[in-house]
């Protein structure tokens, strides 16, 4: 049997790690040049595109590459087989949303030395866009985002805006409905503040 091509091995890795990978870790894992990888996952891209009836689909989001299924597609699955991000992360989520584009220093300031981990893990699930910014990142939504959250829009400072109107519909500051979407966590998050430090406290209790 001859060796498989490249962007069927692809396929194969980034839909076992069940997340998205950059082109430093496909590189490692394969043994193969950056360039080269990247050559293979634009010809698995198009090879996604090019399919009748493909339910998923290979997309960049800021240099990490998943596969997903098609967002028009996503309303028709049952509820049980989307997208399942775990609750601890979804207060980082909103913040994000609600203030972007944001420092991670700021997140940083607002939910404790947890925001790292956080952002990370949020990021490897494409959820979102951080990108280095002096000694700190800058953090923004992606569409996958937009698409996880039920938002009608996209770009960043529309769904920065959708997100703050659906809190000012609650009368909740973006510390108080951060809090609101991880009750079990009984997490206490410092309020935002264009100074950089931490002012008032919003918590959640049982």
């Amino acid at each position: 049997m001859s060796n498989p091509e490249l962007k069927t091995v692809l396929e194969a890795v980034l839909f076992g790690a069940g997340r998205s990978m950059s082109l430093e870790e496909l590189s490692e894992i394969l043994g193969e040049p950056k360039g080269v990888i990247l050559v293979g996952l634009t010809e698995l891209r198009k090879t996604f595109e090019e399919r009748n009836g493909s339910a998923l689909q290979l997309t960049d989001v800021s240099g990490r590459w998943i596969l997903e299924v098609r967002p028009e597609l996503s309303s028709s699955l049952p509820e049980k087989f989307r997208a399942d991000i775990p609750q601890r992360l979804l207060p980082a989520a909103a913040l994000v949303a609600y203030h972007q584009p944001m420092a991670q220093s700021q997140l940083v300031d607002m939910l404790g030395q947890k925001a790292y981990d956080h952002v990370r893990e949020l990021a490897d699930v494409g959820l979102l866009d951080r990108r280095r910014e002096g000694l700190t990142r800058r953090l923004t939504t992606t569409r996958r985002f937009a698409e996880y959250f039920g938002c009608p829009e996209i770009e960043f400072r529309k769904v920065r805006a959708w997100f703050r109107e659906e809190a000012k519909k609650m009368g909740l500051t973006s510390a108080e409905l951060a809090a609101s979407l991880a009750p079990d966590e009984q997490m206490t998050i410092s309020e935002f503040s264009e100074g950089g430090g931490p002012e008032v406290e919003a918590g959640i209790e049982e």
